[in-house]
């Protein structure tokens, strides 16, 4: 009985597929080095332990990446496909925790899943890199079934409470970036489920601010999946971000300006995969998504000028406990190949990688079983919001987004540089900033051709 909830795959084989995806074996890992990233061993004791004086090569930046993510990504996973995530997974919180554990699991999965999905859409990785790369593919195709088959143990909450809207919206726009390898491969009956699961999210009323994003996201990928779609969920709700653009690549969050990076954790990221499927389904959007790359553009410019020399950057604004996975629109822009002219490719990879080194040496980011813990560097129980608990943490994630290019693009395979505040502050004569003028009237977003 228990055989029929399992893809074909591993249906006959199933004790020995489990045995291997709860391990980090070496065929997994890049190298011993990397091996001991993943373990936590070579994380250095010294909390102000500085980025490599030396800058990396990209195949070792790349293997970086990979080990760190795995590190993330892989009590989430594992513990969700053994069906005992809410038995295994730590709730730390500042806020109700009755609100935080009936929300919190979706949280993790769905947010893990946002930055990661584009590097298991990567095809023709070759050796160490695809082991690892099919291994996490599999273990997230069985965990998306274990989180929507209602007769699970870690069955997800779509529509209790109002968090699950924003963790439905996480999980599609996860899918919509990886079609090919998640959605396209997974058996119909779980398809249904997790259709299921986002439609349930409807009954969620958005808040007025970047909230209505999170339901558009839903619609988005429903529409994508061949389902239909709410108006006033969907293009109401496109509409209604479009109108609270402030300028220079900046949107309110809401009605008003919130000096934090939710424009980068939530805004641009969402606006420009939501027009993507806008515009994949109706030519009139087009003029829309151009213009919403656009304004991407010129903030993931003012992102990597946020880097410093040493890697660090401000914490500044709410949800800082989300680290890394603040430069969400600086690695988007990377993996749409869409950077702006003053950023070559290996520039934002040096400058990306300083941060997730940085961040990833601080003591007390992981607990002793391997769980992300609050904090922005390091354990830091006072930075998490009233809202924030464990699952949210994972957002970290989205600062993985450029996995997505293939290992010989120029981010990876560009000789290592030095990114825009390294030049300014070694005394470069480097050119100064600008603000984004748009010229063009923004016409009224039409309604799709049902």
């Amino acid at each position: 009985m228990e055989n029929n909830i399992l893809p074909q795959y591993v249906m006959n084989n199933r004790r020995k597929f489990l045995k291997t995806i709860v391990s980090v074996s070496a065929a997994g890992s890049f190298s011993s080095s990397v091996n001991a990233i993943e373990s936590g061993e070579s994380i250095p004791p010294n909390p102000g332990e500085m980025p490599p004086a030396k800058p990396a090569a990209g195949i070792e930046d790349r293997a970086y990446w990979v080990a760190i993510l795995q590190r993330i990504a892989n009590p989430v996973l594992e513990k969700l496909v053994a069906r005992e995530l809410r038995k295994a997974m730590p709730v730390e919180t500042n806020g109700d925790r009755a609100k935080a554990v009936s929300s919190t699991h979706l949280e993790a999965f769905s947010r893990t899943l946002v930055g990661i999905s584009p590097w298991l859409e990567v095809q023709g990785l070759t050796g160490d890199e695809e082991r690892t790369r099919n291994r996490l593919l599999n273990l997230v195709r069985l965990g998306l079934d274990s989180g929507t088959d209602p007769a699970s143990p870690d069955f997800f909450n779509f529509h209790t409470g109002s968090q699950p809207l924003v963790d439905a919206a996480f999980l599609a726009q996860a899918l919509l970036r990886a079609p090919r390898s998640l959605w396209g491969a997974l058996e119909k009956r779980v398809q249904s489920q997790i259709i299921a699961g986002l439609k349930a999210s409807r009954t969620i009323k958005p808040g007025n601010n970047n909230w209505v994003l999170f339901a558009a996201l839903v619609e988005a990928a429903l529409l994508e999946f061949c389902e239909p779609t709410l108006e006033q969920r969907l293009e109401d709700n496109v509409r209604t971000m479009l109108k609270w653009y402030l300028g220079d690549g900046i949107y309110g969050d809401g009605p008003e300006f919130h000096f934090d990076y939710y424009n980068s954790f939530v805004i641009h990221p969402a606006l420009v995969d939501i027009l993507g499927v806008l515009k994949k389904n109706d030519d009139r959007f087009e003029e829309f998504y151009r213009i919403v790359i656009e304004r991407a553009r010129r903030f993931a410019q003012i992102q990597e000028k946020l880097i410093s020399p040493e890697g660090t950057f401000p914490a500044i604004g709410r949800s800082m406990a989300y680290r890394f996975g603040s430069f969400h629109v600086l690695g988007q822009m990377a993996l749409i190949r869409q950077l702006p002219e003053t950023i070559k490719p290996a520039q934002a990879r040096c400058a990306l990688t300083a941060v997730i080194r940085r961040m990833m040496v601080a003591p007390g980011t992981f607990d002793e079983n391997g769980w992300l813990q609050v904090g922005f560097y390091g354990h830091q129980p006072a930075m998490g919001d009233s809202y924030i608990s464990t699952g949210s943490l994972y957002l970290c994630c989205a600062g993985f987004t450029s996995l997505g290019l293939p290992p010989d693009d120029a981010f990876w395979s560009g000789t290592a540089a030095k990114w825009t505040a390294q030049k300014i502050w070694a005394g470069e004569n480097v050119p100064g900033d600008h603000a984004l003028h748009e010229t063009h009237v923004l016409r009224a977003l039409p309604s799709l051709k049902r």
